[in-house]
């Protein structure tokens, strides 16, 4: 009958979407093939209604975990305080003619006569289910029941079982130890708490942490090891010195910021990246300074080269670098305008101009024409017009639109007569009107400033004492030995490090 099973402990699972639900039975109605739980528990979770019901077809697995014994009161006590477990006794499900779940009591082996199984809730939920959706055969139960008699959990419970219900004149095997016993008060203590004595509430960790007073403990762990003279070195107090990720702990020499000097009095000082201090020096020091490393070797030639590999990968950098000069841009090819004059320094613009042409850079060179040019100037231009570099003689053959880039090198101190030129105001006038950053490869220092202000300006050797309409002043090593500078009275340390071309703040 179905009322046989009414205040078992079941587990009904509805599948994925509805979960699993625990508790007793209340109802069997096999004509709505209805089944109902009071006390339920939805996925370990007790629930709000007193009372669920399912219908079969919703039903998807059904676990009988507890069978109340004959003499139990019918009206059940609370699910949670009782240990979800198996009644020690084997359970089928059937299935019926009308579809709903049929329980059949499955009989201890014994040679004495059917008894009553006490209810054990020490020992885990014998898991004894078949699913009321599917005709549930004999051979099909039968796997079911060999299946679980082969885990652990039922040989166990079947051994207790089986010492449960021994013949009375039968001798009672010992007990291997209390190592048993030992395990069950082990398991009670930590899961024998009831569930409704759990609390709702969760942990203040903010509010248990406000009560350390870490600033007290310390001064207390101080304070004991002051006293019993625990620190071998250094006094209560001191505290370890902290460093950076990019200092040295090794213990160095300190570092000398001033490592070059000169012998006369210092207009302006610049500074690197590093902090060291590079001091100005005037133009007759300086072009003493290349007088005597042409006299060691350090040719013009050798120089012009120099200064044109320098100052093109400063503009190479100033132009875009390797994002905008890659073989996806070759559609957008920077170009860059040219202003040279008839003097050594034009000369270093030309050979600047050869790289940047070398490198796939649009370059137009301007060069006004004169009845006799420098040597140096002839040389550069013939390696120029090896290239696919165009020069024009004509302010009006520059372009009209903006360039990307333009580098002057049309003042020279020595030839200050050319500032009166029509060609050199005219220049001056296209460059300010076009709109483009000016790039000034070694400027001359101006009494009064006039001509091109450049956005930067490239220094050689040592920087001159440039000003305000230089812009942001570089320097480039173009070769000069140390001995150099130290036969022209210079104290020389190379400021350079691993790059040919650094920046330089004013002091």
């Amino acid at each position: 009958m179905a009322t046989d099973w009414l205040g078992s402990i079941v587990s009904i699972n509805c599948g994925d979407s509805l979960g699993v639900y625990q508790g007793r039975v209340s109802a069997v109605d096999q004509v709505s093939q209805t089944i109902s739980l009071t006390r339920p528990f939805h996925n370990g979770v007790k629930c709000l209604v007193p009372e669920v019901t399912f219908r079969a077809g919703d039903i998807t697995e059904l676990k009988i975990l507890e069978i109340p014994g004959p003499g139990e009161n019918q009206h059940f006590g609370d699910l949670h305080q009782t240990e979800l477990g198996p009644s020690g006794v084997g359970c089928q499900v059937g299935i019926n003619q009308n579809g709903m779940g049929k329980l059949v009591k499955k009989p201890a082996s014994s040679s004495s006569a059917p008894q009553n199984i006490p209810k054990r809730t020490d020992v885990k939920s014998q898991d004894v289910a078949v699913s009321p959706q599917q005709q549930c055969s004999k051979s099909y139960v039968d796997r079911h029941m060999e299946s679980l008699s082969q885990s652990k959990s039922f040989r166990r419970r079947h051994n207790s079982w089986s010492s449960s219900s021994r013949h009375p004149n039968q001798a009672t095997p010992k007990k291997s130890g209390l190592k048993n016993g030992q395990m069950k008060n082990k398991d009670d203590e930590c899961f024998g708490d009831d569930i409704e004595e759990i609390p709702d509430t969760d942990f203040d960790f903010e509010g248990n942490l406000a009560l350390f007073d870490k600033a007290a403990v310390f001064e207390e762990i101080d304070t004991y090891e002051r006293r019993s003279g625990t620190r071998s070195r250094g006094i209560p107090n001191e505290r370890p010195t902290r460093y950076r990720h990019d200092e040295n702990i090794l213990e160095s020499e300190p570092i000398v910021y001033r490592r070059i000097t000169v012998p006369h009095n210092v207009s302006k000082e610049f500074c690197t990246d590093s902090g060291l201090v590079v001091p100005s020096i005037s133009y007759e020091l300086h072009k003493k300074l290349l007088s005597v490393a042409e006299k060691h070797g350090l040719t013009l030639e050798r120089r012009l080269e120099m200064t044109g590999v320098c100052a093109s990968q400063m503009a190479l950098t100033l132009l875009g670098g390797p994002n905008r000069l890659n073989p996806k841009n070759v559609h957008q090819r920077p170009t860059v305008a040219l202003l040279c004059g008839p003097h050594v320094k034009g000369a270093q613009g030309i050979s600047c101009g050869r790289h940047l042409a070398n490198h796939d850079v649009q370059v137009i060179l301007f060069l006004p024409n004169f009845v006799k040019m420098l040597e140096s100037i002839t040389n550069e231009l013939s390696l120029f017009s090896k290239t696919q570099g165009q020069q024009v003689s004509s302010l009006k053959d520059l372009p009209t639109s903006p360039v990307d880039l333009v580098i002057n090198c049309l003042d020279c101190p020595e030839n200050a007569f050319l500032r009166d030129q029509p060609w050199y105001k005219a220049a001056v006038a296209w460059a300010n009107q076009n709109r483009a950053p000016v790039l000034s490869i070694d400027p001359p220092v101006h009494e009064v400033e006039q001509g091109i202000d450049a956005k930067w300006s490239l220094a050689l050797g040592l920087p001159l004492p440039l000003g305000e309409h230089a812009g942001r002043v570089y320097l480039c090593d173009i070769g000069i030995p140390q001995q150099v500078f130290q036969e022209v009275g210079i104290s020389y340390h190379s400021p350079f490090g691993c790059k040919f071309v650094i920046p330089l703040h004013s002091a």
